[in-house]
């Protein structure tokens, strides 16, 4: 072959090859602007993929909305757990903006030490976190701003709140979107406000959850003999409600089955229920009763409730002082819940629909006391959805609420005691149709309100989807349980033990919101574990850990031989070894060093054959799977190749 044609072929090849990189550069620009916008979520859990209350949330803004994400990205060099974090956080923004048609506008912004970024993050009311021993600190927070100077503000973004990320930034979103303040109807039948103690001949403070609710929300007070509920009442909260009137319960009824939602708060033994001491006579109280039920609604709605049952719960019973001077004792039916109790149900034998662990009202509580609360259930027939939010251990049993009315010493609710194995459920969430437990319509009898709803408007069944939210206990509410009150330069300041507050505050914020906000319900996190190589991880482990023990015992041993040696010297007082013993005492060092030495390089062969794990997998990963999917495009092409060749022979 001459020069000039092997000349020829390489610059062929080379303007092939030249070709090839262009038509690949074009392609890449070509696809950015005609596949803009277009994207796949090829996540397992769909990580990416926005929920659709989200997209209602979006379509649904009026007015653009601004949004601020602040994140410090120096000082989260310190933290790359917080960098990477925050990566996914803007990501969700970004997908926001995109999927918002210009309703949204985001801005990045990392503010420097001592800027004007800083001090107007500081001014939105972001929190700033000081990492290590540095000084430094960090924002990572997001504020917005609506067309009328309203603010919203994530003070800190929570990795160990990621799973409710995209619920908290559609919050934020709404509340901007809407800045009405939500309004409560209250209907208690217990001493919540300032009221007057016949008991102690003074009039007591209102309870600090009253407090609390004033400033989430517009509470209206709801007499005990109210014949209907107002249309702009967001939220019905109903704390023991019992003895109501027929027409009262119409109303509640109504209420629900044309969308309302309700905090609905009963108890089989409600501790702050002053029933029987309207006279001062402080033993009429015992032989009272103080529990509510509110039937007929609850079973109408698919809920079986027993107002004489009592949780009694032996794992989480509190020490309780009866008497000054006297010890505490643990007290089975004042129990003290923590986060493994907040939606894990399982085990129960009851039926669950869903996984309360994704439900926004529990998700970052720790504590939640409660006292003499009662259980509540899915009945058998019932078609909506239960979805449990606080439950019992299995080492809980059921007790009569007579026990607790003449109660002196707790020890004795010990006796007979006996765990059922069964976790029964506190508190739940209710959805889905509900059947109206006035079918006929209004209820005949009691006067009817001055306006009263059409014969002909009362409802059989709800008209949308019910959302409910039902605890068997009051005394949750009360301050004993979750709040102490100290006086601080002449004012009354309450400071929480317990996440009593935060649950009723969370259940009212997520109620009071748009349908589309309550749809939005927890995320699978973004972080992965590599189960493979975690598995391959322990394997590992044990099996070294097993030769590093047998080597630890066998350098003990020797350590004791040589102890042994140099206290059975027949001279204890003289510094000089016989030969023999000398001879003996090095072997035995020598044994040592060794011992020492191959337990090291287990140790070290412990790491190293861990990194060989992972570098195997990185290799079937990044280069063994692309090299099969090349091989299979090889032999796909070879076989069309002879198929062609087939048919045209």
């Amino acid at each position: 072959m001459s020069m000039s044609k092997l000349f020829g072929r390489h610059v062929q090849g080379a303007t092939a090859l030249a070709l090839l990189a262009l038509l690949f550069i074009g392609l890449v620009i070509f696809s950015n602007y005609a596949l803009r916008g277009l994207r796949a979520d090829l996540t397992e859990n769909d990580l990416y993929t926005l929920a659709p209350g989200t997209h209602q949330i979006l379509d649904g803004l009026g007015e653009p909305i601004n949004l601020y994400f602040y994140f410090s990205h120096q000082a989260g060099e310190q933290a790359p757990y917080l960098k990477i974090y925050a990566a996914r956080v803007r990501e969700l923004l970004e997908e926001l903006q995109a999927r918002a048609g210009g309703k949204i506008r985001l801005r990045v912004i990392d503010p420097e030490p001592f800027s004007e970024d800083e001090d107007r993050a500081a001014e939105f009311g972001l929190a700033s976190v000081p990492l290590g021993a540095s000084g430094d600190s960090m924002y990572f927070g997001l504020a917005g701003t609506n067309s009328t100077d309203g603010r919203a503000v994530i003070e800190l973004f929570h990795p160990d709140k990621e799973q409710f990320l995209e619920y908290d930034v559609a919050r934020l979103i709404n509340q901007l979107a809407t800045p009405k303040k939500p309004v409560v109807g209250l209907l208690s039948s217990l001493p919540m406000s300032s009221d007057f103690n016949p008991m102690t001949g003074q009039t007591s403070e209102p309870w600090a959850i009253v407090s609390q609710l004033d400033q989430l929300a517009t509470v209206r007070s709801l007499s005990a003999d109210v014949g209907s509920i107002d249309r702009d009442i967001d939220v019905l909260m109903l704390v023991h409600p019992k003895e109501l009137s027929q027409q009262t319960l119409f109303a509640i009824d109504q209420f629900v089955m044309r969308g309302g939602r309700a905090l609905i708060f009963v108890d089989p033994q409600s501790e702050a229920d002053t029933s029987g001491q309207e006279l001062g006579n402080p033993f009429g109280a015992m032989g009272a009763n103080r529990s509510s039920s509110l039937e007929p609604l609850l079973s109408a709605w698919g809920i079986d409730y027993k107002p004489n049952d009592v949780v009694g719960d032996d794992a989480h019973a509190l020490e309780v002082g009866m008497r000054a001077g006297e010890p505490t004792v643990r007290h089975l039916g004042i129990l003290g819940f923590d986060a493994g109790n907040f939606g894990d149900c399982k085990g129960t034998g009851k039926t669950a629909d869903a996984d309360a662990s994704k439900d926004v009202i529990t998700a970052a509580l720790t504590r939640v006391n409660v006292a003499t609360a009662g259980h509540i259930e899915k009945r058998a027939d019932s078609g909506i959805a239960f979805e449990p939010l606080i439950c019992s251990s299995k080492e809980a049993a059921i007790l009569p609420a007579q026990r607790f009315a003449m109660l002196t010493d707790p020890a004795t609710l010990l006796d007979g005691f006996r765990p059922t194995g069964v976790r029964y459920t506190i508190a739940a969430r209710v959805t889905g149709k509900l059947k109206s437990a006035f079918p006929d319509g209004r209820p005949a009898g009691g006067e009817k309100p001055a306006t009263p709803l059409p014969q002909a408007a009362a409802l059989k069944e709800t008209t949308q989807p019910a959302n409910l939210v039902i605890v068997a206990d009051t005394d949750l509410l009360s301050d004993m349980l979750w709040v102490r009150s100290q006086a601080f330069f002449g004012q009354r300041v309450a400071q929480a033990f317990a996440n009593n507050g935060d649950l009723v505050a969370n259940a009212i914020d997520n109620l009071a919101g748009s349908g589309s906000l309550i749809s939005i319900r927890g995320r699978a996190s973004f972080v992965r574990p590599f189960d493979t190589v975690e598995e391959l991880r322990r394997n590992a482990d044990n099996r070294f850990r097993v030769k590093e023990r047998e080597l630890e015992e066998e350098l003990r041993a020797t350590e004791q031989k040589l102890t042994e040696l140099q206290s059975s010297r027949n001279d204890q007082s003289s510094l000089i070894l016989s030969p023999e013993q000398e001879q003996e005492l090095q072997r035995f060092q020598d044994e040592k060093v060794r011992i020492r030495k191959e337990l090291r390089e287990v140790r070290h062969g412990l790491a190293q054959e861990i990194d060989r794990l992972g570098t195997r997998l990185k290799v079937i990963n990044i280069a063994l799977v692309p090299l099969l999917v090349v091989l299979a495009a090889v032999f796909v092409a070879l076989w069309r190749r002879r198929r062609r060749a087939a048919a045209a022979a």
